[in-house]
């Protein structure tokens, strides 16, 4: 697992150098005087394409109209104990800067799963990301921490692959049960959304995914960037 962790590290390092903001598109008028009210964190899911300005933060503020800020960093993590690093966005509560925002839309467990227990045996893994009923483990005390500022929550699920083999293929039913266990909550806490991706992709369809068949490719990043925006529309009359 130690060259796979490298090169995350490294793509990240590169990545969180862009945790900037995505502006709303030329010409578009900016209602919001006091700045942008959209907060982007979590993982590469959310981090890549940053460089380019075609990450789904670019894509939600396309839709939208308004500047989005992403501090999504490329291979952080939802437990992460080393301080420093941790400080600068490698552990995605990190990420998160307070009161402020409207809406903030996030992911993360996947390098837990994937680096922190090599997708076997990761049941306490799991119960520590999130309990069976969702309302325990780090990731639900994040979502609630998040709502008691007044903003409103969307989790992006993963990707899943499209019947081609990838490096992480072996994490599937893991990620399953986290996802389950995350819509879970969302459905008990109000102003809390799930975006599932998991039926995004058609069988066989290798263009929803990167040369590494684990990251976005940039269709894959409009295309839920533009679904994270529909679903903040149908739920935010404002926008």
């Amino acid at each position: 697992m130690r060259l796979p962790f490298l090169i995350l590290t490294l793509t990240a390092l590169v990545l969180s150098a862009c945790a900037t903001t995505a502006p709303a598109p030329d010409g578009a008028e900016v209602s919001r005087s006091e700045g942008p009210r959209i907060l982007a964190m979590g993982d590469s899911l959310m981090a890549w394409h940053g460089i380019s300005g075609r990450s789904i933060a670019h894509s939600v503020a396309s839709e939208l109209q308004e500047p989005v800020v992403n501090r999504s960093v490329g291979g952080a993590r939802i437990l992460y104990k080393l301080p420093i690093s941790g400080a600068a966005g490698f552990r995605i509560e990190s990420q998160f800067s307070g009161d402020g925002w409207d809406w903030v839309v996030l992911n993360g467990g996947g390098n837990d799963l994937w680096l922190g227990c090599g997708c076997k045996a990761c049941e306490r893994k799991l119960d520590k990301l999130i309990s069976q009923n969702g309302r325990g483990g780090a990731i639900a005390k994040l979502v609630t921490d998040i709502r008691k500022t007044g903003a409103r929550v969307v989790w992006v699920g993963y990707l899943r692959s499209p019947g081609v083999g990838s490096m992480i293929d072996e994490c599937r039913s893991e990620g399953d049960v986290l996802e389950a266990r995350i819509a879970r909550l969302a459905d008990q806490v109000e102003g809390v959304y799930f975006l599932s991706n998991a039926e995004l992709v058609p069988h066989g369809d290798r263009s929803f995914h990167g040369v590494d068949m684990i990251h976005p490719s940039v269709k894959a990043s409009t295309i839920i960037g533009q679904r994270v925006a529909e679903l903040i529309k149908a739920e935010d009359k404002d926008r």
